[in-house]
């Protein structure tokens, strides 16, 4: 590779720390004043495959054969060498190489004196295909959201088109079946933006805990006692607390979410008894919560815990796994996936104990 050195710092530092553009994490060409590369570093050779000995010395446009989204030179294009003078850099821009790639590159003009002759022509270099994955994924959430709203949203306009035009023509019956349907598509709506501004801090690493003493068997008492008043039938849930826990510090409200929303994954999801077992673990505390149903692919596993991931069913918004990671997580603690003793999922978290001075 190209021995070339890239000093960093200034002031008193200047000197003290010496960076080899092969230890950069984009490719990086660089030209000399004849177009001639005298740098071409690993991330380059990477990206371009090509070798360095087959790039130093040669001039840039055969190094580098770029084209726009049309198929033109970007460098007859750009012409960096006989261009006006005034130009200092060309800002990122999507571009192909002669087999087809996409990169994301980036110029810069070097000039020993201002609006000299260009003495170096920098070009940093990087593989599009992360960024449009995640740009693919942004439009995927958008889609998803949009989706989801279009339902209920629909229903409400319906139903209270129909309520303002038709209210005395319709029974008592009517009016209460449509105003109830209008009331639980308005929540679904509150639910999915909620999870969406949930999932919004998690991204951000913005998770604010406000920690007290919690009693984690009382408040699985309180999620399963939720679903029983929701109309699940008692007998389907079994709590289970095995030993003695320690005086656990952790944000309430957000410990129910968390066993709230694997409670409500396992009678999604799952089938036959839910159990939600509670143990010491490692100083700390280790919650299951596990289903009879048929499990998790073991395929599945990895994308369980990704937004808007449903398992090939319909319902919910596809955030609770997301949030429920990125919840205990914030806590210091960590969730796997097995298999239930009964042969369904096994959803298990761990949450240290916490301490009152981090409350």
């Amino acid at each position: 590779m190209s021995g070339d050195q890239w000093a960093g710092g200034s002031g008193p530092y200047t000197g003290a720390a010496v960076l080899s553009a092969d230890e950069l994490p984009d490719g990086v060409v660089v030209a000399d004043g004849h177009g001639r590369v005298v740098t071409f570093n690993v991330m380059a050779h990477r990206l371009l495959r090509t070798s360095p000995s087959a790039a130093l010395g040669r001039d840039f446009r055969e190094v580098l054969p770029l084209r726009d989204a049309e198929g033109r030179d970007w460098w007859e294009c750009t012409d960096p060498y006989n261009g006006l003078r005034t130009r200092s850099r060309q800002p990122e821009r999507l571009l192909f190489l002669a087999d087809g790639r996409r990169v994301l590159a980036t110029a810069r003009y070097v000039r020993d004196v201002p609006l000299g002759e260009l003495t170096r022509l920098v070009v940093t270099l990087r593989d599009a295909a992360p960024r449009e994955r995640h740009e693919q994924s942004r439009s995927d959430l958008v889609l998803t959201v949009a989706h989801e709203l279009r339902s209920p949203l629909t229903s409400v306009k319906g139903f209270t088109a129909t309520l303002l035009s038709k209210w005395e023509r319709l029974t008592d019956r009517q009016k209460t079946f449509m105003l109830e349907t209008v009331n639980a598509d308005a929540e679904r709506v509150t639910r999915l933006i909620s999870d969406l501004l949930g999932a919004s801090r998690i991204e951000a690493g913005s998770v604010e805990l406000r920690r007290r003493v919690v009693d984690l068997p009382e408040q699985a008492r309180k999620v399963l006692a939720g679903r029983v008043a929701a109309g699940e039938p008692e007998d389907r849930f079994r709590l289970d607390v095995r030993g003695s826990l320690p005086q656990m510090w952790l944000d309430g409200d957000k410990i129910e979410q968390i066993m709230g929303n694997l409670v409500e994954n396992a009678l999604r999801h799952g089938a036959g008894t839910v159990s939600v077992v509670i143990e010491p673990h490692e100083g700390g505390a280790a919650v299951s919560v596990r289903d009879e149903g048929r499990g998790v692919a073991p395929e599945a596993v990895m994308r369980v815990f990704r937004q808007f991931w449903r398992g090939g069913r319909r319902g919910g918004t596809g955030l609770g796994l997301f949030i429920v990671k990125g919840l205990i997580e914030a806590h210091g603690g960590a969730i796997t996936i097995n298999r239930a003793p009964n042969g369904g999922a096994e959803f298990r978290f761990t949450v240290p104990a916490g301490a009152p001075e981090l409350a």
